[in-house]
């Protein structure tokens, strides 16, 4: 485990890697090119309903929403909190970090809106499987175009997760980028984020695996599977940083 904060940060990539990394992600080079959509009417609810609503809707029995989208808001509450975290780490006292926070802040703010926009494609994603299974098969021609259906549904479902996997690497590495540098009275909130990021990889990855069996396009498996053993690099890199935060705040 690292032996300070700062040991933590230096671990890992600095200012000068963290950039492109984002550009991927909030640009229009998402996974297997999957452009960035307009909002949806659909986004507009998850984004606006209440807290309350949303977990009545997730407890009920119906198809979507479900882990999917639940992993895509947990990312989301990641980046929420770094950006907080960034937002206290401002004025004079911070001022020889003033750029690095700058970007912290915006970064944060443009992967809140992704993950918000992943959750209700997961939901949609699912939505879209769920309806696919119930295609009439009464026919050669209407099995074979069930079956192509099903396929199709199938990788959709599968890339909102990989890309809330990309989102919460994002997240742990501005962790590590906030952790030697961010306001000390607010250093546990570093480490929610780093735990709600774990989370978000750690929910998605089983989601994509489940997802697997089904899809024969070996070049959308090979990414996919690509993505999924991202993770546990992404939950030990998560732990660091809880680590470092807890030895900190035991001082």
């Amino acid at each position: 485990m690292p032996a300070s904060l700062s040991q933590c940060a230096v671990a890992h990539p600095g200012d000068h890697a963290i950039r492109p990394l984002f550009v991927v992600i909030v640009g229009h080079a998402r996974i297997s090119g999957h452009a960035a959509d307009p909002p949806t009417e659909g986004l507009a609810l998850m984004r606006d309903e209440k807290i309350s609503e949303f977990l009545n809707r997730l407890a009920d029995r119906v198809p979507a929403p479900g882990g999917g989208a639940s992993a895509a808001l947990h990312v989301a509450q990641a980046a929420a909190l770094l950006g907080m975290v960034a937002r206290y780490t401002t004025g004079d006292r911070y001022a020889q970090h003033a750029a690095s926070i700058a970007e912290v802040i915006a970064l944060t703010d443009e992967l809140r809106s992704v993950a918000l926009r992943l959750a209700q494609d997961d939901a949609d994603a699912f939505t879209a499987v769920t309806e696919s299974y119930k295609l009439p098969k009464d026919t050669e021609e209407a099995v074979a175009e069930r079956s192509a259906t099903i396929a199709a549904a199938l990788v959709g479902a599968a890339k909102p997760p990989a890309e809330v996997i990309v989102v919460a690497a994002a997240c742990v590495e501005l962790a590590e980028k906030l952790l030697p540098i961010g306001n000390p009275n607010v250093v546990t909130d570093i480490a929610a984020a780093a735990e709600a990021a774990r989370a978000a990889a750690t929910t998605a990855r089983v989601n994509i695996e489940i997802n697997l069996a089904g899809i024969k396009d070996e070049g959308a498996r090979a990414e996919l599977t690509s993505q999924a053993g991202r993770v546990d690099d992404i939950a030990l890199r998560a732990e660091q940083v809880t680590a470092a935060v807890r030895k900190e705040i035991a001082r």
